[in-house]
């Protein structure tokens, strides 16, 4: 399959990409990650293997689209709910703190 990563095309298989990532030891996943055979990689380091390109030059969804297209399974992580602003009452009481019982 032919896809592009950081502007340059790439032409890549299913069974390139497993043999590319074979004897690679995952990193800690701290993003968006692939599966590739039974282990889990961060999306950023399976780009950096099968593209021989810092990680600086492509984003993670890039390398998730291409491995979503070659049939493996991605993850991402989900956006963190926004904050909820506190009230100016509830800021100051939680500024002030839990009253003590004697």
């Amino acid at each position: 399959m032919r896809c592009v990563i950081a502007r340059f095309p790439f032409e890549l298989t299913k069974s390139g990409v497993l043999e590319s990532m074979k004897a690679v030891k995952p990193e800690p996943i701290t993003g968006d990650s692939v599966t590739i055979g039974r282990r889990q990689y961060p999306a950023k380091q399976v780009g950096e293997v099968i593209t021989h390109q810092d990680r600086r030059d492509f984003s993670a969804g890039e390398v998730v689209r291409a491995m979503a297209h070659l049939g493996f399974t991605c993850r991402t992580l989900p956006k963190a709910a926004p904050a909820r602003a506190l009230s100016p009452f509830q800021q100051a009481s939680a500024m002030l703190g839990t009253p003590l019982s004697l």
